[in-house]
């Protein structure tokens, strides 16, 4: 059977667990040299039945999941596969709710499963955006509810601490989009200096031509970067200054948040910003062709080996004392 096209063609070809497991196997390892992911140790024997290996080198056994986010899961690949489709080509998000109508899961499993999902699609890259010559443009943006969806009692409070102008109250993320190229996006703490300026020295080249409003800030940046300037209280688009490229990104992010999940714990927004940006990053190939669906999901599932993400880390539980490490145990799905 060929490789899926379609959500409807991924749903009927990975419902075959042997096949999904043959999918998995060929993006970990690529070569077809399976080692331990512990001691990489390449001296091994399959267990077919169990679908797991026992290494040689250790002497222990380890399976597909180890060391990569579905490390621990009992739940099997052919409904990993499904939700990892569904987020990475939804361009809204996919939220936990849908996920637990769809693959029969509680909500609870579902809204675990797309936060270990995000942590795959983090951006890992240390190449920065720019260089002298290239054009990027950087704005910043608040995330949080408006004051007419509030209860009243609450819309009272934030009235009494000094209303919500200015952003307060809310969660400040900045975005840096290379003009044809990709976006960094990260959530700071405030608009103070201290948090901007060093965020674009870390993700921009030095040389750079940087497109941005009239945010005081990006005038203290000194001599190392061109600073384009558009004063959005006169005008949006000033030539081929201007920053309508980052705030498209904005208005793609704000519409997943408001319309996909409805409400994010600030202690969370980051991964959803890493979602939106792995998406955005992935529309096209480097010579601007469309990618396809089952290329950015082959794209993302590369990206699930080397990281893991348990409940009590998700939750902040592993920070009490009185936490003791558990996993799966023997019921759960090897494959």
């Amino acid at each position: 059977m060929k490789e899926p096209k379609t959500l409807q063609e991924a749903i009927v070809y990975f419902s075959d667990r042997d096949r999904a497991f043959e999918f998995a196997c060929k993006l970990r390892w690529p070569d077809g040299k399976v080692f331990c992911p512990r001691c990489r140790s390449d001296k091994h024997y399959f267990i077919k039945t169990r679908k797991l290996w026992l290494c040689r080198g250790c002497d222990k056994q380890f399976t597909l999941k180890v060391n990569s986010i579905f490390e621990d899961s009992p739940l099997g690949l052919d409904k990993w596969m499904v939700a990892f489709w569904m987020l990475v080509n939804c361009k809204n998000g996919v939220s936990s709710m849908e996920i637990h109508r769809t693959l029969g899961i509680t909500q609870k499993s579902a809204w675990f499963m797309l936060q270990r999902l995000r942590l795959a699609l983090q951006e890992k890259s240390f190449v920065k955006l720019g260089g002298p010559g290239s054009e990027v443009e950087v704005d910043e943006t608040y995330i949080g509810g408006k004051a007419r969806f509030m209860h009243r009692s609450k819309r009272e409070r934030l009235s009494r601490d000094g209303g919500m102008q200015g952003g307060h109250g809310k969660a400040v993320v900045m975005g840096m989009l290379e003009r044809d190229g990709q976006v960094r996006a990260r959530v700071i703490p405030n608009r103070k200096d201290q948090h901007v300026r060093p965020t674009i020295r870390e993700f921009i080249d030095p040389g750079t031509i940087l497109m941005t409003d009239e945010f005081d800030a990006y005038n203290r940046l000194g001599g190392e970067y061109v600073h384009k300037m558009v004063n959005h209280l006169e005008r949006y688009v000033d030539g081929t200054v201007h920053t309508n490229g980052i705030e498209n990104f904005w208005s793609l992010l704000k519409r997943g948040l408001g319309g996909t999940y409805v409400s994010v714990e600030p202690f969370h927004l980051f991964r959803y910003v890493d979602e939106q940006a792995f998406r955005f990053n992935t529309r096209k190939d480097e010579n601007g062709a469309k990618i396809s669906d089952s290329e950015r999901f082959a794209e993302a599932m590369s990206r699930v080996n080397g990281h893991r993400l348990t409940y009590s880390q998700l939750t902040g539980k592993d920070q009490s004392p009185r936490h003791e490490t558990t996993g799966a145990g023997p019921d759960a799905v090897p494959f």
